[in-house]
């Protein structure tokens, strides 16, 4: 009996690590094909997806296209065959999830809070513009003061939290991020700032960081006088890898600051931002960079340090640099970023500007508000008037195609997954698939705007 036993034992110690691997590989294999956040799994906007389409348009290469009930910001995200996205329906007051087949096109749900209350927001931000996250059971998402959602794959909510009103005169747009148990948000920008981790699985706060108000020394970012302009974040925090632990980071006014992601304890922090940031922060090659926005300052910095690590671990300082609304990517030694219709490339080492390129599309307005996706040695991000452009990610500038979808408005990012981009304008959500496209499929749909 005691030698049964030891075997049995023994043949369940060794396949311990078996089974350990192969769930890897399961659990790894399973995230490869999904975008379950904005800017992708790891919130680099890079994908290790190299097969994706270069040319389309409106008409061509479109497995379908989904009309939306109204415009909005948000970005898609991808879980297998279910494609969520954020929705207002201004007419009813209501925030939602909307998630839809991405094999049809066709809506399977839309569910969301009634909360009629008007808030402050730029004309250019419907409600509605961050984008949602999941871990392929639950999708978050939060809807400004009408709280932070919960819902299962069927649509049906988990739980929900009212965190109090946010009041910004340009509205919100950070979006949630998931990191094991936690869920994590950048609630602000305005007077009620902070950072939180909810527990994924009940709402409940498992930690707060409080941010408190500024008031600038002074304005490089283009607003004159001290106490003219906007102030705020909009960015969307990431973890980063560092000395053997994880960090979570986060770009604020007048600084960068690394916190443990598990208990909120503020790791790092370095000085050199403006008070107005737009993007989040990028993580590549041991570098932390983080840019102003407008004529804001930018600055690269090493994480993994403790306390104020200006003066050790700052690597550069660009006291008025170049910024837009979009996040760049970073990409073997060089960084690359858009403001307006501008594209920058620059040394990661150095902030030192490669080259600096006006891209035209093919619509009214080049302009981009929209965050790059990196596809091995391309760059993928659309332009306001719909246009996806694509570069060659190069110290050499190299353009390789600008595709139209007939110049409807956007200012959201690309999504990708398994081959397909996946595209929100104000009109409509477009799945670009030229291997699967199907003309049967490209017939109107109508969204169904009752919960399941």
């Amino acid at each position: 009996m005691k030698q049964i036993n030891f075997q049995t034992n023994l043949e369940q110690r060794l396949a311990s690590p078996l089974i350990a691997a192969l769930a890897l590989l399961v659990s790894v294999s399973a995230l490869a094909g999904n975008w379950p956040a904005w800017r992708g799994p790891d919130g680099s906007g890079v994908t290790k997806e190299t097969k994706l389409p270069v040319r389309w348009s409106a008409t061509e290469n479109v497995r379908w296209k989904l009309p939306l009930p109204g415009p909005g910001n948000s970005s898609p995200i991808v879980w297998e065959n279910r494609i969520f996205i954020a929705q207002a329906v201004e007419a009813e007051g209501r925030h939602t999830v909307m998630c839809v087949d991405r094999t049809t096109g066709k809506p399977m749900w839309q569910s969301g809070p009634v909360h009629k209350e008007k808030e402050q927001s730029h004309d250019t931000n419907p409600q509605c513009s961050a984008s949602p996250v999941t871990d392929g059971e639950r999708v978050i998402a939060w809807f400004g003061s009408a709280g932070v959602y919960c819902y299962d794959f069927a649509g049906k909510e988990i739980w929900h939290r009212d965190l109090g009103k946010q009041s910004h005169e340009w509205g919100y747009g950070a979006s949630p991020v998931l990191h094991g148990n936690l869920c994590i948000l950048n609630f602000g920008p305005g007077e009620r700032a902070f950072l939180i981790a909810l527990d994924k699985m009940t709402g409940q706060t498992v930690w707060q960081v409080d941010v408190p108000q500024i008031a600038p020394k002074e304005r490089t970012d283009g607003f004159a006088g001290k106490e003219k302009g906007a102030i705020g974040s909009w960015s969307t925090p990431i973890i980063v890898r560092a000395n053997g632990r994880d960090e979570l980071v986060m770009s604020y006014p007048d600084r960068v600051r690394g916190f443990d992601p598990s208990t909120g304890k503020e790791l790092w922090h370095c000085d050199g931002l403006n008070p107005l940031v737009y993007t989040s922060p990028l993580y590549g090659e041991g570098l932390v960079v983080a840019m102003g926005g407008f004529y804001g300052s930018h600055l690269a910095v090493k994480p993994g340090g403790k306390g104020d690590v200006t003066a050790s671990n700052r690597v550069w300082h660009q006291v008025k640099g170049k910024s837009g609304i979009g996040t760049g990517v970073i990409n073997d030694g060089y960084i690359y970023n858009m403001y307006g219709s501008i594209v920058a490339c620059s040394e990661l080492k150095t902030g030192k500007i490669v080259w600096e390129e006006r891209v035209q599309g093919s619509g009214a307005n080049s302009d981009s508000w929209s965050s790059m996706v990196l596809s091995g040695d391309k760059i993928y991000f659309l332009n306001q008037s719909g246009d996806t452009i694509v570069l060659r990610a190069s110290p050499k500038f190299e353009k390789i195609a600008i595709n139209s979808l007939g110049g409807e408005t956007t200012n959201s990012s690309i999504a990708v997954s398994n081959g397909d981009i996946i595209i929100r304008t104000h009109k409509h959500l477009w799945c670009i698939s030229p291997s699967k496209s199907d003309s049967a499929q490209k017939k109107s749909q109508r969204p169904n705007r009752s919960n399941s």
